[in-house]
């Protein structure tokens, strides 16, 4: 990946973050993990690469479907918009398939975690939106501070 894409990828991230933490639906991710998975059986599989940024930009995607559940779960009436903000994202990066699968997987996983938790919204549930949207906000200006060009 060039340094400009990483820098762009990470100017979409903050911004999502900051906006209200955005991020692809689960159901739709789901989907489509299930059908490079398909694929991948009648392919070698590929691992993810070991590029330095892969790893906070994988705890940014968990970031991201957390948030997606949560800020649904606190019936945010614009949550449906970040999944256009986070392919938006994915495209700016390119990541090779391995790599965009395993951020879809990472996504999928913090849209779990809390699935499994919370069933309405609660006063922790508004904090540990917060607390992530900080997190993520954080993690991306650092990720575009230290990878970026």
């Amino acid at each position: 990946m060039r340094p400009r894409r990483l820098t762009h990828a990470m100017a979409i991230a903050g911004m999502l973050l900051v906006a209200g933490a955005a991020h692809m639906p689960a159901a739709h991710a789901q989907e489509e993990e299930a059908a490079e998975e398909a694929t991948e059986e009648s392919q070698p599989a590929e691992r993810p690469s070991n590029a330095p940024y892969m790893r906070p930009m994988s705890r940014l995607a968990t970031i991201l479907g957390s948030m997606h559940f949560l800020r649904k779960l606190c019936g945010d009436e614009e949550a449906g918009v970040w999944r256009d903000e986070m392919n938006t994202l994915l495209e700016a990066l390119a990541p090779s398939d391995a790599d965009r699968r395993h951020l879809i997987a990472s996504f999928n996983s913090g849209y779990r975690a809390f699935e499994a938790t919370y069933r309405s919204c609660t006063d922790a549930a508004r904090v540990a939106a917060n607390r992530y949207r900080e997190e993520g906000a954080t993690l991306a200006r650092e990720i575009g501070s230290r990878y970026g060009a």
